[in-house]
This record gives structure tokens, sequence and C-alpha cells, in this order.
């Protein structure tokens, strides 16, 4: 079951809205009394649906978890896609670039908002284990570079990272 709402990161884009998704494993409905571990995963855009990934096509994260039955929640949330703003918010460190210019780091202050606003929503709403083994953190180019980033500068909240490229 995947949940599709509105959220903002007023730290980042104020009021602006995007999305995010929460994906349940079947067994979450089944089994009141268990808890499960969370992935947060970066560019929820791309996480599940077709329709909404940039290129068209997803990682399809919701047919594998259906597939292989795994026990785990999956939280993520769209970047904003405008202009250098997704470079923004996933650079951990400000830089230049010879074609982009000067890219505004904002990856600790996204961080800062996954720790302190998205992870404890989620915790306070699902039945979560939220201790450090049980949350993980994925993502894709800039995403892995933030799931790297997270798994290393944030590594008392991470347990485990899948930083892709």
């Amino acid at each position: 079951m995947i949940e599709k709402w509105d959220i903002t990161i007023p730290v980042l884009t104020g009021d602006e809205v995007r999305s995010a998704y929460i994906c349940l494993p079947e067994t979450y409905t089944h089994d009141i009394n268990r808890r499960f571990p969370v992935l947060y995963m970066f560019d929820g855009h791309n996480v599940f649906f077709d329709e909404d990934a940039t290129y068209g096509q997803s990682w399809g994260m919701a047919n594998y978890m259906d597939k292989t039955d795994t026990p785990l929640i999956i939280a993520a949330v769209e970047c904003n896609p405008v202009g250098n703003n997704r470079l923004e918010e996933y650079c951990p460190f400000t830089c230049e670039d010879p074609n982009l210019g000067r890219i505004r780091g904002r990856g600790r202050a996204t961080m800062e908002w996954f720790i302190r606003d998205f992870k404890p929503m989620i915790d306070a709403n699902l039945r979560t284990l939220p201790d450090r083994a049980n949350t993980l953190i994925a993502g894709s180019s800039m995403g892995g570079l933030m799931s790297l980033y997270a798994a290393t500068a944030f590594n008392d909240v991470f347990g485990r990272a899948a930083c892709l490229s």
C-alpha cells in the first residue's frame, strides 16, 4: 500500500509543496503488534510510479516489496526539480561547476529536516523500529551522494545506506 501526500520543507523552499510517499509492507495491516524498519529514500518521485518518474522509469520499489514480501516501510520525499535546486538540496557542500556556476550546498539543511521533522513524523504515526539499526537511507546519483553523507555525518541515526550512481 502506497500513500502520497503533500509536504513542505520550510528551511529549503518555504511553503512550496512537494510530494511525500509511504509504502507499507503487506504484513503491516495483518500483524498489528509488529514494528518495522524504515528505509528513507531521496527523489521520491522516482521510487514507486513510472508516471511520476523523471525519465518515465521508476525504481519499482512497490512491486519489489510485494514480490519479496519484505517487512520494511519505505518513506520518500520529492526533491525540488526547478533549476539547480535539486543539486543544492542534495549537495552537502558548496561547490563550483564550470557549466552550472556556484552550487550552494544545502545538503546539511536537507538532512537536518529529515532527522528533525520527517523521521519523527514517520515514527510518531507508524509502527516503526526507530533505532539506528533499523533506520536505512538510499538514493541514486545526487541522492546516492546524500545517502553516503547521511551514513557518515549522521551515523548515529542511519545504520545502513545504499549509495548508488
